[in-house]
């Protein structure tokens, strides 16, 4: 029977209501991340809940009178064994019966057959951040892994699922389907000093929880050549063997202040009292970018760097330590867009000092694409300002990093015109000016400071060289002084101080 019009006009009011009102449960529950539709926002968390920790300030050891289980103990159940299974194809070995002799009589009965993929394991530890199963460990410990399963201290496993992990700072985000977890209250990183007692928690072996105690060693550390390539290291000479990797490093009050990483083991793969810890800070950062956004997305700056010497300050006419050498420019990257040279040295970003390459390096990382830096830069004996917006770090670029520099001598080394035929053969632009470094003398400052044949020499004490007439001109008569040169390898580019030989 058809509803009176008056009876529906008077529902209608109450119709309107409950349609708002559903658009408005439907909009919040979208907006906190309790619902998803395709095309709606970011799939799963923005970020990690996580406690962190309010109280920083110093614990006497007085308080600490049989030891440091109440600190340790109840970090235990926090920190997780870690084992990965990836498939691995294995080469196959020659066989003997392929050679056409064999075959006539064996026919290929013997051959044909392909290399069979193989299991790999490996071992390591994990932290527990969330009560939801969520846990932060190292990315070479789980890296091309098929298979990764948990087990905690109360004897549970667990299929855990990788979220997404970061190679650049050896950092992986898993979860596992759990809820009521212990997890571990971070701590600030940024805090920490040399001499500060530290305790490692992990299960070198496999052999189970395992915890050790030690002191801050160093803070800001850089491997160069390690796996990382965004370093800045907590050192400790609390034990760290084999298994540890993704473990805890924690504080006086428990807090998590570190991912345990690497060692330096002289040859003979256990501790040797050198071990490194990834801080607690960069770490959050990272997985709350791979949490939000399936990866990490860093700033770019479009500069490659190298450390500043004591020699190479002097030739820049630098009074003082620090800072990081751009040693080349990416043409229309952001720094080139803002006016940054090759040859400048930069002092300061957004107020604060830059220690050094991999300090500025990090840093710029930490920061978002289109966010204004603001630095402070040494250019032709005075201080200048720029404000760069960075732009996004390529997915396949390198980051700005210290190039491996070479060298030179007055005497020792022999060079000849850079054709357009060596320019091509050595990966520089056509029409590229510069003498090429034909011959280096094994005795020579060059050898030793490793300059190498095929090197290019681009500029001497910031003067452009187009061949070798202009090359031999800039370095008459400074037999006895430094000099500056700028070289390329490989087409790239850095800066290297050359001194006198006595």
């Amino acid at each position: 029977m058809p509803v009176p019009v008056q009876t529906r006009a008077r529902k209608l009011p109450y119709i309107l209501i409950a349609a708002v009102i559903f658009i408005l449960v439907i909009g919040g529950l979208l907006r906190t991340g309790v619902l998803r539709v395709p095309g709606y926002g970011r799939p799963g968390l923005q970020h990690v809940p996580v406690s962190v920790a309010t109280d920083s300030s110093p614990l006497s050891l007085g308080n600490f009178a049989n030891g440091f289980s109440s600190v340790v103990e109840p970090d235990l159940p926090k920190v997780v064994n870690i084992s990965s299974t990836k498939l691995v194809k294995r080469p196959s070995m020659p066989n003997p019966f392929s050679e056409p002799f064999f075959r006539q009589f064996f026919g290929d009965q013997f051959g044909g057959q392909q290399p069979q993929p193989q299991r790999e394991y490996s071992l390591g530890s994990g932290v527990i951040v969330n009560p939801q199963g969520y846990i932060l460990t190292n990315n070479h410990v789980v890296a091309n892994a098929s298979d990764v399963e948990v087990f905690t201290q109360n004897h549970r496993k667990y299929k855990a699922r990788i979220i997404g992990t970061d190679e650049r700072t050896d950092i992986a985000v898993l979860k596992i389907d759990a809820s009521g977890m212990p997890a571990f209250t971070l701590g600030d990183s940024s805090l920490l000093k040399v001499g500060d007692i530290v305790f490692a928690i992990g299960d070198p072996f496999g052999i189970g929880e395992t915890a050790t105690m030690g002191i801050v060693s160093a803070t800001g550390r850089a491997l160069h050549g390690s796996i990382e390539h965004y370093e800045n290291f907590i050192q400790t000479d609390a034990a760290i063997n084999p298994g540890n990797s993704g473990g805890a490093m924690i504080d006086l009050r428990g807090h998590l202040i570190g991912i345990n990483t690497a060692i330096i083991s002289g040859g003979g793969g256990g501790n040797e009292g050198i071990g490194f810890a990834i801080p607690v800070n960069m770490a959050r950062h990272v997985m709350d970018q791979i949490v939000a956004h399936g990866k990490v997305i860093r700033g770019y700056l479009g500069v490659t760097i190298e450390n500043v010497s004591p020699d190479m300050a002097k030739a820049f006419g630098l009074n003082q330590g620090g800072g990081a050498l751009v040693a080349d420019v990416t043409p229309g990257g952001p720094a080139a867009d803002s006016g940054l040279h090759r040859g400048d040295i930069i002092l300061e970003l957004d107020g604060k000092k830059v220690a050094d390459s991999s300090d500025l390096s990090l840093r710029i990382s930490e920061l978002a694409p289109g966010q204004e830096a603001h630095m402070q830069v040494f250019r032709d004996g005075k201080t200048q300002q720029f404000t760069v917006k960075l732009g996004t770090f390529p997915e396949n670029g390198q980051p700005g990093s210290p190039a491996q520099g070479g060298g030179a001598a007055l005497r020792g080394i022999a060079v000849q015109d850079l054709t357009n035929t060596l320019a091509q053969q050595l990966g520089l632009p056509p029409g590229a000016k510069g003498v090429v470094i034909t011959h280096v003398d094994p005795t020579s400052g060059a050898a030793d400071a490793g300059l190498q044949r095929g090197d290019v020499i681009l500029e001497v004490n910031h003067q452009q060289i187009q061949n070798v007439q202009e090359y031999q001109k800039a370095i008459a008569g400074k037999a006895d002084q430094p000099i500056l040169l700028l070289i390329s390898r490989g087409g790239e580019t850095s800066f290297v101080v050359i001194q006198p030989q006595g």
